[in-house]
C-alpha cells in the first residue's frame, strides 16, 4: 500500500515485502476538480517495433515478467526500482533529469499517487507532464467506468486522468468471530456502537482491544473513514485543512475515550513487540482490506476461521457511508514513449486483467479483477465468513475528501501526533498541532491554505 509512504516497523518484515503497502493513497476530490482543459499531449513519432522499458518495484516485478513471458514479440527491458517506497522521489528526480538530457524516460512505470500530483504538470522544456492523459485515445472510457468509485481520483487533474490504479486497500471494520460470539458481543454498525462496544469490552474484558491507534497510517483508517477534512483539495493549489470539523472532533473524542479506558492501544499494531503480547487480544481492528492476510495471518499468526470483516461504520444519523483508504499504487503511461501501443497494453493487462489481477497480492482496484481475486480460494479460505460482499462494498464507499497532495499525509501524524500521544497527550489536544503541521507542509510545496 504506495500514497503516501507508510514506515512500517521492521520487525514485520513480511507485511513491508508487500510494497503496496507502503504506497502513498490519498485521493483527489472529483468535486474539486477545475474546468476540464486540453490535456496539451503530443504523442512522440511511433515505432510498434521500438522497445519499451518497464520500471517496477519488487511486489509487481513478477506480474511483469509473467506478461513478458505470455508476449515474447513485445520489445521489453524491464528495470526494477524502490516503487517510490518511504516517500522515495527516486522517480521524481530521474525524471527530472530525463527532462535535461532529453532522453531516459520510462515507458511505463509503477508509482505512488503522490507521484502523479507531479507527473500530470507540465515538466520539462517540452512542457509536456511525464505521464500520459490514459483518457485521450490510449484506454476505453468504458474500461476508466469500470474502476472502483472514486479510485481514479488520484490519477485525474485537470479533466483528465494520468494513471491507472493497481490496488486499493478500503478500511472495513475487522473483528475475531470466534472471540465475539464467545463474549456474547455484537458487531457494531455505526461510530457510536464501536464505542460503547469499547467502553464494555474494557470494563467485562480488560486487556482486549477494539483499535490501536500509534501507527503511521492510523489516521487513515479512522479520521479519513470519519471524513474529517485534515486535508481536502478546493482546487489544484489550494488545500483546506479543518481539524476542528465536528467530523474530526468527533473521531477525536471517540478515540480518547476508548484509549482512557484501555480498549484501544496507543501503541501500533505494527508497533515491536506488539503482535508478541497482544496478537490474540485483538477483537476488533478497523482497518484496510490487507489487515486479513498481511496482519493477522501473518503477523498476528491468527488461527484460519476466527477473523470476519464487517461494513465500514458510519456515523448515526448520516445516511451514507464512507471509509478511509490505506494503500494502492498506479502504473502511468509516459508521454514520451514511443510505442504507446505496447505500453499502453501492458499497463491495460497489469491492472484489469483477471488472469493478473486472480493472484494479485492486495485488492484490485478494477471491479471486474476484484471478483476474479475474490473467487480465488487464497483471498478468502481463511476468513470465518465470505469478505467478498463487505469488500465490494467498502471499495465503493471511500470518501475522496482526503485529497492526493504533493506531500505524505504519514508526516504530520508520525512526526507531530504519535509523540505527543505517547508522552501522554490526547487526540483532541493534539488536532491543532496536526493541523499546523499540515499547512507548513502544504505551504512548503507552494499551496494555498485554508482553514475553513
Amino acid at each position: 500500500m504506495t500514497s503516501h509512504q507508510r514506515r512500517l516497523v521492521h520487525a514485520l518484515t513480511a507485511v513491508l515485502a508487500i510494497g503496496v503497502l507502503a504506497a502513498a493513497c490519498a485521493s483527489a476530490d472529483p468535486n474539486a476538480a477545475t474546468e476540464t482543459t486540453a490535456a496539451s499531449f503530443t504523442p512522440q513519432p511511433q515505432d510498434a517495433t521500438a522497445k519499451i522499458t518497464v520500471w517496477a518495484d519488487s511486489t509487481r516485478l513478477p506480474s511483469v515478467q509473467a506478461y513478458q513471458k505470455a508476449n515474447p514479440t513485445v520489445p521489453m527491458d524491464v528495470v526494477t526500482y524502490d516503487g517510490s517506497a518511504d516517500g522515495s522521489t527516486y522517480l521524481q528526480t530521474k525524471v527530472q533529469l530525463f527532462d535535461r538530457t532529453g532522453s531516459g524516460w520510462p515507458d511505463v512505470v509503477f508509482a505512488s499517487p503522490t507521484d502523479v500530483t507531479w507527473a500530470s504538470q507540465p515538466t520539462g522544456p517540452s512542457a509536456q507532464a511525464f505521464a500520459a492523459p490514459v483518457d485521450e485515445g490510449l484506454v476505453p472510457a468504458d474500461t476508466l467506468k469500470n474502476f472502483a468509485t472514486g479510485s481514479l481520483a488520484p490519477c485525474q487533474f485537470d479533466g483528465h486522468t494520468y494513471c491507472l490504479r493497481n490496488d486499493i486497500a478500503q478500511v472495513v471494520l475487522w473483528y475475531n468471530k470466534s472471540l465475539l460470539d464467545q463474549f456474547g458481543y455484537q458487531v457494531p454498525t455505526t461510530w457510536e456502537e464501536y464505542q460503547a462496544l469499547g467502553e464494555k469490552v474494557a470494563k467485562e474484558h480488560p486487556g482486549y482491544l477494539v483499535g490501536a491507534i500509534g501507527d503511521t497510517n492510523s489516521h487513515e483508517s479512522y479520521f479519513w473513514s470519519a471524513q474529517c477534512p485534515a486535508q481536502q483539495l478546493t482546487d489544484a493549489k489550494t488545500l483546506r485543512s479543518n481539524l476542528q470539523d465536528p467530523h474530526c472532533t468527533k473521531m477525536a473524542w471517540l478515540l480518547d475515550d476508548l484509549v482512557k479506558a484501555g480498549s484501544v492501544s496507543k501503541q501500533g499494531f505494527f508497533g515491536q513487540g506488539f503482535a508478541k503480547d497482544n496478537a490474540g487480544k485483538v477483537l476488533m481492528a478497523y482497518g484496510p482490506s490487507w489487515y486479513g492476510k498481511y496482519l493477522f495471518d501473518s503477523a498476528f499468526k491468527t488461527p484460519a476461521g476466527q477473523l470476519a470483516a464487517a461494513a465500514p461504520l458510519k456515523w448515526q444519523g448520516e445516511s451514507k457511508t464512507y471509509t478511509g483508504n490505506v494503500g494502492g499504487g498506479v502504473w502511468m503511461i509516459s508521454s514520451h514513449s514511443r510505442n504507446l501501443k505496447a505500453a499502453t497494453a501492458l499497463a491495460s493487462w497489469l491492472t484489469t486483467s483477471d488472469d493478473n489481477l486472480k493472484g494479485a497480492p492486495t485488492y484490485p482496484a478494477y471491479s471486474p479483477g476484484a471478483k476474479a481475486w475474490l473467487a480465488n480460494p487464497a483471498n478468502k479460505d481463511y476468513f470465518a465468513t465470505d469478505v467478498s460482499g463487505v469488500f465490494q462494498q467498502a471499495a465503493d464507499e471511500v470518501w475522496t475528501g482526503w485529497g492526493n497532495t504533493k506531500f505524505s499525509d504519514a508526516t504530520a501524524w508520525s512526526s507531530v501526533v504519535l509523540p505527543a500521544v505517547t508522552a501522554g497527550r490526547t487526540l483532541t489536544e493534539t488536532l491543532p498541532l496536526w493541523q499546523n503541521e499540515i499547512a507548513s507542509e502544504a505551504k512548503s510545496v507552494g499551496y494555498t491554505v485554508t482553514t475553513q
